[in-house]
């Protein structure tokens, strides 16, 4: 094979959520930017099932759907049970952790068993199941892309838990991780997306520095772009949060919210689904904010645009995050950024009081307080928000996540 032949790529998704949660985003974009650039991509895919340009094909491969959205933590039935894959999904369900990513990899390797000679390798993206060393046994060369490690769900999701059934509970969740440490430590060639991942999947998965690369994500800078047409509303404040997850912070801009609303109107748009008699929900209620608090879940990507135009700041209040998706939108949207330092936040949205606004994690008080500072402050936070798009323009897109991905191919070929 030449040094610039196009590659053959079989493209792995657990999970593509196609609006919220980077796995779907990434996946949808960073696809079609490698076939831009010439090469053949095949996505095998889980449910929920991301959405992908039209030249990508996708290979559905269903799981027993035990987390769907209108019946979560439903049992499969016996009959259902008709591949190997499925009993490991069941069993490791009924022992308490989460299947999917050991299920799935499982599945990946029995479909690229039938289709030898028709990938030149597999790229991963955070599944980090059994199956990879299994399918890489078959001769496929695997790149794994872990955006985190989910070790720090884990960790953050243990401190906030609010007894110890609970505690336990989570524990079992997350017992996945291991695995997880087992099959990324084995990995020739690891791909990461900011320098705080680098070193936290380093510490936790044991992965030789020397195995890893950084290649940031993108945003699409024609999608996401200021819409001077639409007037932003005072006080409205937008958020995403793609799981009602500790490590997301929501219940703490929840609690800034309240905050600010004692000294001024404000109200919140979070793009994603409520979780009934989740941590939100039971915050929402606890400081009053049912009729401040919209949700919006399954619109297009426009009406995403539209949103944002229409906020007067957007919030990122993660505990933690390996790079943040939302966070780049945002600021390529032109609407000012208000962000923790959490994880990789500082690294991405670029230095207090220039490109965004920024507190530390994990702290309400402060959360209001830089929120109401950049509302007290409108010039300035018009130019912080010229200057966070501009930031996303000079550093971030999918072209060049696509090439420096596909420079992570080429040497993971060259090792055999």
């Amino acid at each position: 094979m030449s040094a610039d032949a196009p590659l053959r790529i079989a493209y792995l998704s657990y999970r593509g959520k196609p609006h919220v949660g980077g796995q779907g985003v990434y996946t949808r974009h960073l696809s079609k930017a490698l076939v831009d650039l010439g090469h053949t991509v095949t996505v095998l895919g889980g449910q929920p099932y991301p959405r992908l340009d039209e030249r990508v094909p996708l290979v559905e491969l269903p799981s027993l759907d035990i987390y769907n959205e209108h019946f979560p933590m439903r049992m499969p039935w016996i009959g259902e049970l008709k591949h190997f894959a499925d009993f490991v999904e069941v069993t490791s369900f009924s022992l308490g952790t989460f299947p999917e990513p050991l299920a799935f990899s499982v599945r990946a390797w029995q479909h690229l068993r039938t289709r030898k000679g028709e990938f030149d390798l597999v790229h991963d993206n955070q599944c980090l199941g059994y199956g990879l060393l299994a399918i890489e046994r078959e001769g496929l060369p695997v790149v794994a892309t872990i955006h985190h490690p989910i070790t720090v769900d884990r960790r953050l999701e243990m401190e906030h838990a609010e007894n110890g059934w609970q505690r336990w509970n989570k524990g079992r969740w997350y017992a996945f991780t291991k695995m997880q440490t087992r099959v990324a430590s084995r990995m020739k060639r690891v791909i990461t997306v900011s320098e705080n991942s680098r070193d936290d999947i380093h510490r936790d998965h044991l992965v030789p520095l020397e195995n890893m690369a950084i290649v940031p994500v993108g945003v699409d800078q024609e999608q996401f772009k200021p819409l001077p047409h639409i007037q932003r509303v005072p006080g409205r404040l937008i958020t995403t949060a793609s799981a009602d997850v500790a490590m997301k912070g929501l219940a703490y801009l929840l609690e800034a919210v309240a905050k600010i609303r004692t000294e001024r109107p404000c109200d919140l748009v979070i793009i994603g689904k409520p979780k009934e008699e989740g941590r939100a929900m039971r915050t929402l209620e606890q400081f009053g904010l049912t009729d401040a608090v919209q949700w919006v879940y399954g619109v297009s990507d426009e009406r995403i645009v539209e949103l944002y135009a229409e906020a007067e700041l957007a919030v990122v209040p993660s505990l933690y995050e390996g790079f943040s998706l939302p966070a780049i939108e945002a600021q390529c949207s032109g609407v000012p950024l208000v962000a923790t330092t959490g994880g990789a936040l500082k690294e991405v949205v670029g230095p207090d009081g220039e490109t965004a606004f920024t507190c530390p994690p994990g702290d309400a008080a402060a959360l209001a307080a830089r929120i109401n500072f950049a509302m007290d402050n409108p010039e300035l936070a018009a130019k912080v928000g010229a200057a966070g798009r501009q930031r996303v323009i000079d550093n971030w897109t999918w072209r060049h996540t696509a090439e420096k991905t596909v420079e992570q191919y080429r040497i993971r070929l060259k090792q055999g």
